[in-house]
Order: structure tokens, then C-alpha cells, then sequence
């Protein structure tokens, strides 16, 4: 009798453990500035990665198992996203990470999920080298991929609406000292040289600056007509704001962050009229951007999203990941990233139509045919154009980068 009641004590626990196996969950990465003056960046893409994830989970999950994303803020600081990435990896044991915002923290941080064989969607950071620090041969596979659109493609938008577009001839650059800046500023004077334009000044200045006078009065005194810029929300505000002071009005263009809930608030009515590329704006154009806007809406209780890029990028590069398992069947590294260089099934985004996004040799899913212009209107972002979106036109699909 003990050795049957032993035997079938055993074998309960037995199957406890596969069903608990069964049910364990998948835990992802999701790294980004949950606080300090890139946050409006990274909450946006947290709270819209976490709606995806509550979909999928409420739809039965993937393979049979819920997502789990394991959170961690890094402060939009290199030496932070680096201590919390190694954490993900070998405390956590992520399958997969989504995330980060800043430049900077991505190239410092992708390199641990690169050596770890764990692939990497970067769904905000835009900085054109981030996605090809580990590219073959040099490298035996590529881990890191992004949804995002890159700082290549944004300058020579940025350059297109400046000079071609709005016939400006004179641009000043105003960057901060970030690698994202700085990494943004070349791209943008070399988008500018395509065309036969140089920079009438180029201007730096730090992270955390309240006062732009002298950038601003130098790029004045030196004839321009169009400030083009690459920096983030709270450091932009100042900018314009200086501008504002000195009653100098020429436009305000520059990279996808002018979107920013802290450069549209923090500039008031000097940040009217600002432009930048956007993969996402805050309207429902066609009926899946509609729903995703309410539900998001709905779910955090706001109106005005604080990035709507951020939030949208963040959504979507959930669905690109859990397709990517789905269809390896399979949470292994070298499985997933191989799927998702391959994917089969269209993902139906709020961005886009991911329609074969990444390929062995391309591991960026929006091409230069895919952002718009907005334009800062009544306090939010509206089309600067808005017959970029117009019929067809509505949802832009990749084509050849």
C-alpha cells in the first residue's frame, strides 16, 4: 500500500511538473528610458508593447504559452542599459528583447544579445549603424533587427522637405553630443552634400542644456534660413524656445523626436509649425490604426499619446516577434532569428504591413517609402501632407531599401 501511495505521489508530482512546464511562459526583453527626458520615448513603447502582448495572451498566446515581457529601465544611460541587459540575459533568461530608445544605449547593449545568440528587435533607436555592427562575414549571423526608421532614411527626408521641397538654401544643424546626435548629424550633412548644400554652421550642444542662446544667435549670425536638427524632446524645446526669445522665426525641421510630447509641451507655441518624419501618427487612417489608438487610449487613460512612433513601433515589433516563434516553433536563438530573417505570414501592424521585412542580408523592416511628415499643429502631430496618405497610399508596404 505505501509503495502504490508512494508510486502514485510521484507520478502527481510528474505530471504537476509537465503541466507546469507546459504553462511556463516566454519571457522577453523590454528595455527602454522609463524615466528622465527620454521617457516619453520609452513609456510610449513599453505601454504599446505591453497592449500587443495582452492581445496575444488574450488570443491563447504563442505555442501554446503567454508572453511574458520582463521589464527593465535604463535610464537612457549606456553603463545602465548594459548592467540591465546582462541581467535579461542571465538572471531572467529572455528569449528575445524589444526596446531601446536612445542610440547609444542600443550600441552599447546589443552586443551581449549578439554574443548570447539571442535576437534582438530595436524598435525605437534609430541611429543608422545599429543594426550593422555584426554583419557577416565578419560575423557568423546577425542577432540584431528594427522597426524603426533609421537615421539614413530620416535625413535625406529631412533634407528633401528642406531644400528640394521648401527651397531653403542656408540650413544650420543643431545636434546634441549623443552618438545619436552626432551619428545623426553625419548622416544629415552627407544627405545635404548629395544636393550640393553645405551647413552655414553646425551646432553642439549637451544633454540636460536649458539654454540654447549662443547655438541659436550663432546659426543666426551665420545667415540661416532652416534649423534641421538631431536631438530629443526636452533639449529641442530649448531650442525653440530660444528661438522664440530672440523673436527669430525661420522653420524648425528635423528628426522623428520633434514628435515628442516633451518638445511639444516644453516649447508652447515656439514649437508650432515644427516637422519631422514619422512612421506613425496619432489618427485613425485606416481601421486597424483606429482600433489600436482606441484601445490604447482606453487602457492607459490618455488622449494624446506622449510618442505616438514610439507606441506603434512598440506594438508592432511584438507581433514580428511572436510570429517569428511561432513559426520556429521553437524559442531557441539561432531558430528565431532565422525566422524572422524568413517570415511567412504577413503581420498586420499598425505601421506598416510587415510583409517578408527582414531578410538574411536586410535586418530593417521600414524603407524610405514608408514614413511621412508630420507637422506640430494645435499642441499634437498632424499629417504635414496629408496627401501622402491619401487612398492607396494609406498603408505604405516595404520595397527595396
Amino acid at each position: 500500500m505505501k509503495s502504490w501511495a508512494s508510486a502514485a505521489a510521484l507520478a502527481a508530482v510528474f505530471v504537476w511538473a509537465n503541466q507546469a512546464c507546459a504553462a511556463e511562459s516566454i519571457k522577453i526583453g523590454l528595455t527602454g528610458p522609463f524615466t528622465g527626458g527620454s521617457s516619453s520615448m520609452g513609456v510610449s513603447m513599453r505601454d504599446g508593447a505591453k497592449l500587443a502582448a495582452a492581445e496575444i495572451n488574450k488570443a491563447g498566446g504563442v505555442l501554446g504559452r503567454q508572453l511574458e515581457l520582463v521589464e527593465r529601465d535604463d535610464e537612457a544611460k549606456n553603463e545602465v542599459g548594459v548592467q540591465v541587459t546582462q541581467e535579461l540575459i542571465n538572471k531572467e533568461g529572455v528569449v528575445a528583447n524589444l526596446g531601446y530608445a536612445n542610440t547609444g544605449v542600443a550600441l552599447a547593449s546589443t552586443r551581449f544579445y549578439q554574443e548570447a545568440e539571442i535576437p534582438v528587435i530595436d524598435n525605437v533607436a534609430t541611429g543608422s549603424i545599429v543594426t550593422r555592427q555584426f554583419l557577416p562575414p565578419e560575423h557568423k549571423a546577425n542577432y540584431v533587427f528594427r522597426n524603426a526608421a533609421n537615421d539614413k532614411i530620416q535625413s535625406g527626408m529631412i533634407a528633401e522637405e528642406a531644400i528640394k521641397r521648401q527651397g531653403f538654401k542656408k540650413p544650420a544643424i543643431l545636434a546634441d553630443a549623443t552618438n545619436y546626435g552626432q551619428l545623426g548629424q553625419k548622416d544629415l550633412t552627407a544627405a545635404l552634400g548629395t544636393m550640393g548644400v553645405k551647413p552655414v554652421t553646425i551646432e553642439k550642444f549637451n544633454i540636460g542644456d536649458t539654454d540654447m542662446t549662443a547655438q541659436v544667435l550663432r546659426a543666426k549670425e551665420a545667415g540661416a534660413d532652416v534649423i534641421l536638427t538631431y536631438a530629443i524632446g526636452p533639449e529641442l524645446a530649448q531650442i525653440a524656445n530660444a528661438m522664440g526669445r530672440q523673436g527669430w522665426k525661420v522653420p524648425l525641421i528635423g528628426s522623428w523626436t520633434l514628435s515628442m510630447a516633451s518638445f511639444i509641451d516644453g516649447s508652447g507655441a515656439n514649437g508650432e509649425g515644427a516637422m519631422m518624419p514619422q512612421t506613425f501618427i496619432q489618427a485613425g487612417t485606416t481601421p486597424r490604426r483606429k482600433a489600436f489608438i482606441e484601445s490604447f487610449q482606453k487602457t492607459y487613460n490618455i488622449d494624446r499619446m506622449a510618442s505616438p512612433v514610439s507606441a506603434a513601433q512598440g506594438y508592432d515589433s511584438v507581433y514580428l516577434m511572436a510570429a517569428a516563434i511561432a513559426q520556429a516553433k521553437s524559442t531557441d536563438g539561432r531558430k528565431v532569428r532565422a525566422a524572422l530573417e524568413n517570415l511567412e505570414a504577413k503581420v498586420e501592424g499598425v505601421v506598416t504591413t510587415y510583409d517578408k521585412p527582414f531578410s538574411a542580408t536586410d535586418h530593417e523592416a521600414i524603407s524610405a517609402n514608408i514614413p511621412v511628415f508630420g507637422v506640430v499643429k494645435g499642441g499634437r502631430v498632424v499629417l504635414a501632407h496629408p496627401e501622402d496618405l491619401e487612398g492607396d497610399k494609406a498603408i505604405r508596404t516595404k520595397t527595396g531599401s
